[in-house]
């Protein structure tokens, strides 16, 4: 059986996604913020920085909480600090996610080629 092995940079992304999810979802209620969810964290080899992806529910708004989350960086580093075991936290650079906007817009691209597919004649 192969022994697939994670490093340490996995790990830490893997723990900071989780508590930094948690601690954007109170920031949102505390801060009046629109709604967000941390969807991945990449951390650099040596532990000093880490991209924060996040998506908007609202993608109109997404410019705005990315503003405030950006705000809020030395905060929620500080909260991250009190809860992992970790020597250093790394420096949060929030990042908008714009996977779902595209995969919604290629369905809706997929959805419309789809609809012009089809003749009078072909009834399926």
């Amino acid at each position: 059986m192969p022994h697939k092995s994670f490093r340490r940079t996995d790990r830490v992304a893997a723990q900071l996604r989780r508590e930094l999810g948690t601690l954007v979802h109170q920031a949102v209620r505390e801060h009046g913020l629109p709604s967000v969810s941390v969807s991945d964290v990449e951390v650099t080899r040596d532990l000093a920085h880490a991209k924060v992806f996040v998506t908007a529910l609202d993608s109109g708004r997404a410019a705005e909480a990315l503003a405030a989350l950006r705000e809020l960086a030395g905060e929620l580093r500080y909260q991250l600090g009190r809860q992992l075991r970790i020597r250093h936290i790394p420096e949060l650079h929030f990042h908008y996610d714009d996977s779902v906007d595209r995969g919604e817009r290629i369905e809706a691209l997929l959805a419309g080629l789809d609809g012009a597919g089809r003749t009078e004649d072909d009834p399926s």
